[in-house]
C-alpha cells in the first residue's frame, strides 16, 4: 500500500469516525484535496506530520474546518418542488388534523439555508403555524444561513410572485424578507452524533433530511435513520432526497407516494393504520383512464406479452443457460433452488407445492409470502397472489420485490393506475431492479404514452445486464435476461415507430 493511500485511509476514518461521512473510491480525490488543504492550512509540511498531530489534538474544531470542505452542497429554494407540493398538501393538513397547535418541522442537514426558508415560506402561504429548527455540521453554511443573502441562482426555481413577495434586491442578490427569516432558528450540529438538542422523543412533526444519509456509512445510516424514528411523533412525515430510500434501514416507516414523489410516514405504535398518501394523489384522470381502457380493452397482460415470445425467448437463450447461471448465484437452501428450478421450467403449481412443504413456510415471513405471491401470478391466480402480496406489504411496505408483484396484480384486476403506481414504488424503493420498469413500460405503452414507455424500457435494458439471475427466474416468469433485454429493444422500437 503506498504512503497516500495509507494516508487517505486514517483521515478517511477520522472523518468517519467525527463526522459521519464515508468517502469511496470516486470520491477519494475530493478526499486527498481536503487533507493536503488542512495540512497546508495548520502549517504542517506534509499530509503525514498533520495525521500525526491530528491523533494527538483536539479534534472538535478541526472536524468543524473540515466539515467546511467536505460539506458544501448546491441547493437552491423550492428544490424539488414536488416534495413541498406534498408537504402543503399531505403532511401540514395531517399533522393540523392531528391536533398540532403549531408544526414542529426540522430540517436536517440544512447547508446554506434555502430549504428551511423554503418551509418557511409554504407555511406561511399555507397559513400553517410552525416551529422551524435548522441543523447542519458546517459552520460556514450555518453563517451564510443566518445572514439570508442570496445570489439570483439560489432562486431559479422560485416565481417572480415568490421572489416579489419575500425577496428584496440587496446589490446583485437577495436578502430575504425579515419575517420568514425570523421563523428559522439555525444551529450547528453533526446529524451523526446523539444530540439531545434534537432527538427527545417524539419532538418532532415532520422532519426534512434530503441528500444526507446517502454519504453516510451503511452503520452510520441505520442509526441517524433510528434517531429520525424516535424523534418524530407517530404519524409523522419524514422527507428524503431524491436517490435516498429507507429499504434496509428501517421498518419503522410506511411508504408515502403523492404529488409525483415519495416520502414517509411514521408507523403509529400499536397500530398499523393506512398512510395517509397512499397513492399518487395528483395523477391525472385523463392518464390514470387511458391506463384503465388500456387493460379493458384486451390488450395482452406482462405475463401473456412474456409469454407470446416464447418460441423467440427460447432460440435467444436456452433455458439450461439460464439456470445454470441462477445456480451459481442462488443462496437459498437446496429447496428453494428447486423451487427457483421449476420456475424456470414454468412448472409453477410444482413450485407452490414445494414452497408449501418448507419448514415454516408461513405467510407470514416476508420472504416466503413474497415467494408464494410472485408464484402465484406466474401459475395464473392473480387474485390469490394480491391477498398474500398485501399481507407482505402490510408487514413491510418499502419490500421492493412485494410492490412489484402486486403490480401485475393491479394489472389483472384491470387497474392500470394502481399498477403503475406499484411499478414507480418498487423503481424508488431498488434502483437496480430492472424488472418495475420494463412492466411499467408495458403499461405506458397500452396507454399511448410512447415517450414515457421509450423510457422505462430504456432504464430496464440498462439495469438487465446485472440483474440478479434469482430475482429474473422468480419475477420474469422463467424467462432469461436475453429475452427480456431483446423485448426491451422491441418495444423500444415499435415505440419509436408510433412516435415518428
Amino acid at each position: 500500500m503506498s504512503t497516500r493511500r495509507r494516508e487517505l485511509d486514517l483521515f478517511g476514518a477520522f472523518v468517519a469516525r467525527t463526522l459521519g461521512l464515508h468517502f469511496d473510491e470516486s470520491r477519494a480525490s475530493q478526499l486527498e484535496e481536503a487533507l493536503l488543504r488542512r495540512a497546508g492550512d495548520a502549517g504542517y509540511p506534509d499530509a503525514g506530520a498533520y495525521l500525526a498531530a491530528l491523533s494527538s489534538s483536539d479534534s472538535r474544531e478541526e472536524a468543524r474546518a473540515i466539515a467546511e470542505l467536505l460539506t458544501v452542497g448546491e441547493t437552491y429554494f423550492f428544490r424539488n418542488s414536488e416534495q413541498f407540493r406534498a408537504l402543503a398538501e399531505v403532511a401540514l393538513p395531517a399533522r393540523a388534523a392531528a391536533g398540532a397547535s403549531s408544526v414542529r418541522i426540522l430540517s436536517a442537514g440544512c447547508a446554506s439555508g434555502e430549504e428551511p426558508y423554503t418551509i418557511s415560506i409554504i407555511a406561511r402561504e399555507a397559513a400553517a403555524p410552525l416551529i422551524l429548527h435548522a441543523m447542519d455540521v458546517n459552520p460556514a453554511a450555518i453563517a451564510r444561513a443566518r445572514r439570508a443573502v442570496y445570489s439570483p441562482w439560489s432562486l431559479r426555481e422560485t416565481t417572480g410572485e415568490m421572489k416579489q413577495r419575500y425577496f428584496r434586491p440587496a446589490g446583485k442578490d437577495f436578502r430575504l424578507a425579515d419575517e420568514i427569516r425570523r421563523e428559522v432558528h439555525f444551529d450547528e450540529a453533526n446529524l451523526a452524533q446523539d444530540d439531545p438538542r434534537f432527538w427527545r422523543p417524539a419532538s418532532w412533526d415532520i422532519i426534512f433530511c434530503r441528500n444526507v444519509i446517502m454519504y453516510f456509512r451503511p452503520e452510520t445510516q441505520k442509526a441517524v435513520v433510528a434517531r429520525l424514528a424516535a424523534s418524530l411523533v407517530p404519524g409523522g412525515f419524514l422527507f428524503l432526497g431524491h436517490a435516498e430510500t429507507l429499504r434496509g434501514l428501517s421498518q419503522d416507516f410506511h411508504l408515502c407516494q403523492s404529488h409525483d414523489t415519495f416520502y414517509y410516514q411514521l408507523r403509529e405504535r400499536g397500530t398499523d393504520p393506512e398512510p395517509a398518501a397512499a397513492r399518487f394523489t395528483d395523477e391525472s384522470p385523463a392518464r390514470a383512464l387511458a391506463l384503465a381502457s388500456a387493460l379493458e380493452d384486451g390488450a395482452p397482460s406482462w405475463m401473456e406479452a412474456i409469454r407470446s415470445a416464447s418460441e423467440r425467448i427460447a432460440s435467444l437463450s436456452g433455458a439450461s443457460h439460464e439456470t445454470a447461471d441462477a445456480q451459481r448465484q442462488r443462496s437459498a437452501g437446496r429447496e428453494r433452488e428447486r423451487i427457483l428450478e421449476l420456475v424456470g421450467r414454468e412448472k409453477f403449481g410444482e413450485a407452490l407445492e414445494a414452497l408449501s412443504g418448507l419448514p415454516g413456510a408461513a405467510e407470514a415471513d416476508a420472504d416466503t409470502g413474497l415467494m408464494k405471491a410472485a408464484l402465484l401470478v406466474n401459475a395464473g391466480n392473480p387474485r390469490e397472489a394480491e391477498r398474500v402480496c398485501a399481507a407482505v406489504l402490510k408487514a413491510d411496505d418499502l419490500s421492493a420485490g412485494a410492490h412489484y408483484v402486486m403490480a401485475q396484480c393491479r394489472e389483472a384486476a384491470g387497474d392500470g393506475a394502481g399498477a403503475a403506481e406499484h411499478d414507480r414504488a418498487a423503481a424508488y424503493l431498488d434502483p437496480t431492479f430492472a424488472m418495475p420498469r420494463l412492466h411499467l413500460g408495458l403499461l405506458l405503452r397500452k396507454a399511448g404514452d410512447a415517450a414515457g414507455a421509450i423510457e422505462q424500457f430504456q432504464g430496464a435494458f440498462a439495469l438487465l445486464p446485472a440483474e440478479d439471475a434469482s430475482r429474473l427466474l422468480l419475477f420474469g416468469g422463467g424467462f432469461g435476461r436475453e429475452a427480456l433485454m431483446q423485448l426491451c429493444q422491441a418495444e423500444t422500437k415499435a415505440c419509436e415507430g408510433r412516435k415518428a
